[in-house]
């Protein structure tokens, strides 16, 4: 057998074992992604119920009692605080007790019977986006009210618009979009935290300078720095895709094989910018900073939380550099609309093309600091 094909493998399993036999290394890379799977797949989400409303209802007519019972009564709101003055409904909303505050005017009644009943709705804006899906559901509600009173009481277009239809999420179940994300946010964390630690490891254990004198050749240790983290991130990536699968009910109508593909280019990627960054690392402290200092605006521009088209154009043409961008149209697509072949690596190809530079420049900064 070939001496450096035995050094090579002498050298992975070192690193393996020094991951797997680590109470730390195993407390933090395999237990916290499957519990922050599970658990951020029910906290992370932008959807509003249970609402807290607002009512000042100065008119006692039955359109009024009507819109003010339609409130009470939908599944959408939680709980209805009557209002008897303008001052107690703004200190409702001041005290962030309500998110909207409904008023009903005195001529409600008399306005819904010549066909012009409009009620005001005030929002709080310091939460902006739940403000504004709370507004859906009270026109949602203002419409129902009025269709059963024979009254507009929210504008219309003046033409007839057909029933809405969620194309590939049709009920709008939000854990089918925040799942996949997270396994694609957790896995590219595993692979930094891995490959960033493995050299600073090394370094603050006092035995890098075995490794200087060892008979490896540089690229030797480099290989074998990179494998175990491909091989544990790898693992755990299909781990969190089974449990999309089997334990969400999330169903996944693209090409498993084209997804496998696109995953592992992903994480050599990931990998190279992990190397670099632990060859510029002294200690396993300085690693984890960086790793986090890289993960979040990684996650901010990937398209994760905002749509990328809604940044400036300068941060539009920066996020096309991140990896976790391209991942994730190809995760959300392979799960949700069975993603054509030719859009999957329209998406792979920038994949390959970080992974060669950032394993490129990896490997030059590491070989420096082993020569």
């Amino acid at each position: 057998m070939n001496t450096s094909w035995i050094r090579l493998r002498a050298q992975v399993i070192k690193e393996l074992l020094c991951v797997l036999r680590d109470p730390k290394s195993r407390a933090i890379l395999i237990g916290p992604p499957l519990m922050q799977l599970l658990v951020l797949s029910f906290a992370a989400t932008l959807e509003v119920k249970s609402i807290d409303l607002a009512v000042l209802n100065r008119d006692s007519g039955r359109p009024a009692l009507e819109l003010v019972q339609q409130a009470q009564a939908s599944s959408l709101v939680g709980r209805v605080h009557p209002a008897a003055s303008e001052a107690e409904l703004v200190a409702m909303l001041d005290q962030q007790r309500v998110i909207a505050a409904l008023v009903i005017p005195a001529t409600f009644s008399r306005d819904v019977a010549d066909g012009r009943g409009v009620a005001q709705v005030l929002l709080d804006g310091r939460r902006a986006n739940a403000a504004q899906i709370t507004f859906g559901y009270l026109q949602g509600i203002a419409a129902n009210t009025g269709a059963s009173l024979g009254a507009n009481l929210v504008q219309r277009a003046p033409e007839e618009i057909a029933p809405t239809r969620n194309w590939f999420n049709p009920n709008l179940i939000y854990r089918w979009f925040i799942v996949p994300g997270l396994a694609g946010i957790l896995t590219m964390l595993v692979t930094l935290m891995l490959t960033a630690l493995s050299i600073a490891r090394e370094r603050e254990l006092g035995t890098f300078d075995q490794l200087l004198v060892s008979p490896c050749a540089p690229m030797e240790i480099i290989i074998a720095k990179t494998i175990p983290g491909f091989l544990v991130a790898s693992a755990l990536a299909l781990l969190m895709t089974g449990a999309a699968v089997f334990g969400f009910g999330i169903p996944f109508t693209g090409s498993f094989i084209l997804l496998f593909g696109c995953l592992e280019l992903f994480i050599l990627s990931v990998v190279g910018i992990g190397l670099a960054l632990s060859a510029v690392c002294a200690t396993q402290q300085q690693a984890i900073l960086g790793v986090f200092s890289i993960t979040v605006p990684a996650i901010l521009m990937s398209g994760f939380a905002t749509p990328v088209e809604n940044m400036p154009v300068f941060l539009q043409w920066l996020s096309e550099a991140i990896p976790l961008k391209h991942f994730l149209i190809i995760l959300h697509g392979s799960f949700l609309k069975a993603m054509p072949p030719n859009e999957v690596l329209a998406n792979a190809w920038p994949m390959a093309l970080i992974a060669l530079i950032t394993l490129t420049l990896s490997v030059r900064m590491v070989r420096g600091r082993l020569q």
